[in-house]
């Protein structure tokens, strides 16, 4: 986690005093926080408080006949010191300043986040590691999509060098292990969040997310699913292409065959067992296996959106059903309206013929 006070404002409100601007870069998000030089004090105060010691270093001493508000050069030295405090007690290798309340509450850190590190936030190992449970933090719930989305890009990224290193074993197999190196983490973050929203309702206290929002959260983990086992079913077809070209090449060295023939058409020989139709890219490149497995996983893969089409049109018909039973409750209060409106005429008819006759 890096910390800085790039610059001070002058604020008005209620009345004039100056505010710090707090930069911090974690590992996956960044934010500014305004802070006032009160704070600071406090701040100190609480830490001194929970880690029963004072920290490393002291937040610059109150001036008592100077304001920061008339004094550019007050509020320059004022800002370096405080810059300087944070990062102190931020890079010390005792770590019980950053574990308390007060520390977390200052900077605005989510509670899940550990602060046993100098140099990075332990929110990272929160979110690369499956192992820590379920995330029950709604800005580090998004923070891990976020590594989850990066694990995935990796993934294929590393898919598609194997293919491109066609010709060189140790290359495939070096990228073939990086990508299910990736998947094995986004799986394991994949259940890392379903958990997390399982629990959302008991354990995420005061920031108890919507039911819409819950429901969206709830997509992006399923779409992020569909998409690792895309991958992993890739991956599956490339590698099963590749040993079933070993093992016709094994036998054909065996046999004596050499290279397949071709004619002169450019068409596969009749001994390969392919019967060519209308092939695609996706097609070209595979064997009659390959084909059988990615026709499978194309399969699962229709499945699957049927299986979210169908939530979304039951998710339509709940919420025609609800506008519906709303507009019979409109309805019934539009007719209760109109017979008071007609009763309150009769009433006015009754009251006006009666100044009629009075007057």
């Amino acid at each position: 986690m890096e910390i800085s006070i790039p610059t001070t404002q002058l604020s008005t409100n209620p009345k004039p005093h100056t505010t710090y601007t707090i930069s911090l870069r974690l590992p996956l998000r960044s934010f500014t926080l305004q802070k006032r030089f009160s704070d600071f004090l406090t701040l100190h105060s609480q830490l001194t408080s929970q880690a029963s010691a004072a920290p490393p270093i002291s937040p610059p001493p109150k001036s008592y006949f100077s304001n920061t508000t008339h004094n550019p050069a007050l509020a320059e030295s004022r800002r370096v010191a405080l810059e300087k405090y944070l990062q102190t007690i931020g890079s010390c290798p005792d770590a019980r300043w950053r574990d308390t309340s007060a520390w977390r509450a200052f900077l605005n850190l989510p509670s899940s986040v550990s602060a046993k590190s100098s140099v990075a936030s332990n929110l990272h190992g929160t979110i690369s590691s499956a192992a820590s449970g379920p995330v029950t933090d709604p800005v580090v719930w998004l923070d891990t999509h976020r590594e989850l989305k990066a694990q995935l890009h990796e993934a294929r990224l590393q898919i598609t060098r194997r293919d491109q290193a066609a010709g060189n074993t140790q290359a495939q197999h070096e990228a073939s292990a990086q990508a299910k190196k990736s998947l094995v983490k986004a799986g394991g973050t994949i259940a890392t969040l379903a958990e997390g929203l399982q629990k959302s309702g008991d354990e995420w206290g005061s920031q108890k997310l919507g039911e819409g929002e819950v429901r969206r959260r709830k997509d992006l983990v399923a779409a992020a699913r569909r998409e690792k086992e895309s991958l992993e079913g890739l991956l599956n077809a490339m590698v099963a292409k590749a040993q079933v070209d070993a093992a016709m090449a094994d036998k054909g060295a065996l046999l004596g065959m050499g290279a397949a023939a071709t004619n002169g058409a450019g068409k596969k020989a009749v001994g390969s067992g392919r019967v060519l139709g209308k092939e695609t890219a996706r097609t070209r490149e595979l064997d009659n296996a390959g084909v059988l497995q990615l026709q499978q996983q194309m399969m699962m893969e229709q499945d699957e959106d049927v299986s979210v089409l169908a939530a979304a049109v039951r998710r339509q018909r709940e919420l025609g059903e609800q506008i519906n039973q709303e507009l019979v409750v409109q309805n019934e209060m539009l007719g209760m309206l109109d017979e008071d409106v007609t009763r309150v005429a009769g009433k006015v008819e009754v009251a006006r013929k009666r100044v009629a006759k009075i007057s």
